[in-house]
């Protein structure tokens, strides 16, 4: 099935990095597009951010058949992007073609857009980067004298000219190269100051440059894929399978604790093929950004689909956490259209119900006895009449200066004594109350107690979690992490939060991460709230550990939950403490108050 796919895919060639045709065949491969069919394709400008270059070369050097894809990337990707593979090159006609505006070797001149089976068919995407920065485009077939194609879109037009149908002065030249192509392109933006600005940090948008070359390694495990930034090696895959492909984007041991799929199943009278790497539910994640999918080896965004996947996981994840996968969906070309987004990054399915169901049965029947001991965790509950104490938002004034500890309750649940009321405390939510209210002084200017690890923890950090690594040191040092480089993804963490006492682990660390990536993309709405409560949560009391503690070890969480500002809710807005008053008692045993 992939094997069918990538042949018809390298069939198609790419606009960067084309098969060299028949010499015989003057038009080549690279072939302008006529009009009618310009204008069915979804308007809007290809480069809008340094990733969206890398995206189109990759989905170039994938369309021309490439084993090995190498990306290196200087700053924050204006100053230079470098992406070379060993796919067909093109001929020297075809070459000088590749840059013009709507030339492409990926769909016919008069041909439809939907159903098409390459990556990357919109002509104009070498064009746009030209016209937006300075590219050089080496490439040869491999059977004599390769070409060089210069474009500079960093100087005026010859006679002052401007507009969208102005083409830069294009420079092409015989030169030596194996087969394949490469293509630099340097200066990006340096003509739209406005673009330059809008951009993020040189490690923000290296990150989003990270995140798509690892979303391309796992749709694509049998490419070698690998990145560089700034002359470091941050990501590197065989171009063997999809396990090696794990290991390479995140660590050995999502790798390890992981399980392969390749299986088809029925939507709607139509053969839907489900691959990919699912990690065991005991490897999770804070956010749902790890749930990668691809439609056809392309990565895209479908929240329909990555529902699907998580469904597929069922009650097997823990609460509150979320898995990581990589799953690639095969779907005949014409029931794709992937001209709904000028970012190709999202795609139109028929029968889109139909196909998601068909990935979740995949999924679960993929993970049937996969590390079940995680459902007895999910499935605990409080079946109980009692009612949670304060106001809604646990906001209700008050102490438990008078209360008195009496005892634990299956290993969790502190009973207290407080006037006419029995209060029923669940033990980590309280400290997971407390641990959050001393965490958020950390941004109020009080420093957050810290733990010295000695000897230091290394942590394997996925790609994406090294660059927001990199991206938000100074956040990481204000909650209590002080970290740094230890060669690839690996980091030596030296000092963690440890508030009342309780360290945190390797787990707080990646949903630190996580949270503040998600400030980074909007997807949380307030991510240093998220960040706190997931934090607090690591170091905090569970049950289990409630046995051990002395009735002073009690007297001292009751006191430090009542100095909290909202004493009567969690972070995550589960009630801490409920109650059933002397009044109740007497009725159930049928006594008079």
């Amino acid at each position: 099935m992939t094997g069918e796919r990538d042949a018809a895919r390298g069939a198609a060639g790419g606009d960067g990095a084309s098969g060299a045709g028949d010499p015989g065949d003057e038009e080549g491969r690279v072939r302008r597009l006529d009009r009618a069919t310009v204008d069915r394709i979804a308007a809007g400008e290809v480069v809008t951010r340094p990733a969206r270059v890398v995206g189109e070369l990759v989905d170039n050097a994938l369309d021309a058949g490439a084993s090995r894809i190498e990306i290196a990337v200087d700053g924050d990707g204006t100053d230079r992007i470098r992406v070379a593979d060993d796919g067909r090159g093109m001929a020297r006609a075809d070459a000088a073609r590749a840059v013009e505006r709507h030339a492409t070797s990926k769909l016919a001149p008069d041909g439809d857009p939907v159903g098409v089976d390459s990556l990357g068919f919109r002509g104009e995407a070498l064009a746009a980067i030209a016209e937006a920065a300075r590219l050089e485009l080496v490439t040869s077939p491999g059977d004599g004298v390769g070409t060089r194609v210069a474009v500079d879109g960093t100087v005026p037009a010859p006679g002052g000219a401007e507009g969208p149908d102005v083409t830069p002065s294009v420079e092409v030249e015989p030169a030596g190269r194996a087969r394949g192509t490469t293509v630099v392109v340097e200066d990006l933006f340096a003509t739209r100051p406005a673009r330059r600005e809008s951009l993020g940090g040189a490690s923000a948008e290296f990150a989003r440059i990270s995140s798509l070359v690892a979303d391309y390694a796992l749709a694509n495990p049998p490419v070698a894929f690998s990145l560089d930034h700034d002359g470091a090696a941050t990501l590197s895959t065989p171009g063997t399978d999809r396990t090696d492909a794990l290991l390479g984007v995140y660590d050995r041991e999502a790798a390890s604790r992981s399980t392969t799929v390749d299986a088809s199943a029925d939507a709607e009278g139509t053969s839907v093929g489900v691959s990919g790497a699912l990690a065991y539910p005991s490897v999770t994640r804070a956010t749902r950004d790890h749930v990668r999918v691809s439609v056809n080896g392309r990565p895209v965004r479908n929240d329909r689909i990555a529902a699907a996947v998580r469904e597929g996981y069922g009650r097997l994840l823990p609460d509150g956490r979320e898995p990581v996968a990589a799953v690639d969906v095969s779907l005949p070309p014409e029931r794709v259209d992937p001209n709904v987004h000028p970012a190709k990054r999202e795609v139109g399915l028929r029968d889109a119900d139909a196909v998601a169901d068909a990935v979740a049965s995949v999924v679960a029947d993929a993970l049937t006895g996969a590390d079940l001991r995680r459902a007895a965790d999910v499935a605990t509950d409080l079946d109980s009449a009692l009612e949670p104490v304060g106001e809604g938002d646990g906001s209700r004034a008050g102490a438990f200066a008078d209360a008195e500890p009496i005892g634990v309750f299956r290993d969790l649940y502190v009973l207290v004594e407080s006037g006419d009321e029995l209060l029923v405390i669940d033990g980590h939510a309280a400290h997971e109350r407390v641990n959050y209210e001393r965490l958020a002084r950390a941004f109020d200017g009080d420093p957050v107690p810290t733990a010295t690890l000695d000897p230091p923890a290394t942590v394997s950090l996925s790609t994406d979690e090294a660059a927001a690594a990199r991206a938000h040191a100074d956040d990481l040092a204000a909650l209590g992490f002080e970290t740094e480089p230890f060669g690839g993804g690996t980091r030596r963490l030296r000092s963690v939060p440890a508030p009342f006492g309780r360290t945190a682990d390797a787990d707080a660390f990646r949903d630190a991460l996580a949270a503040l990536s998600a400030a980074d993309s909007g997807t949380a709405r307030d991510a240093r709230d998220d960040l706190l409560a997931d934090l607090a949560c690591h170091p905090s009391l569970k049950r289990g550990d409630f046995a051990a503690l002395g009735d002073g070890d009690l007297r001292n969480l009751l006191d430090r939950l009542g100095e909290c500002d909202r004493p009567y809710a969690c972070p995550h807005g589960r009630p801490t403490v409920l109650s059933v008053d002397a009044a109740t008692f007497a009725a159930g045993f049928g006594r008079d108050q």
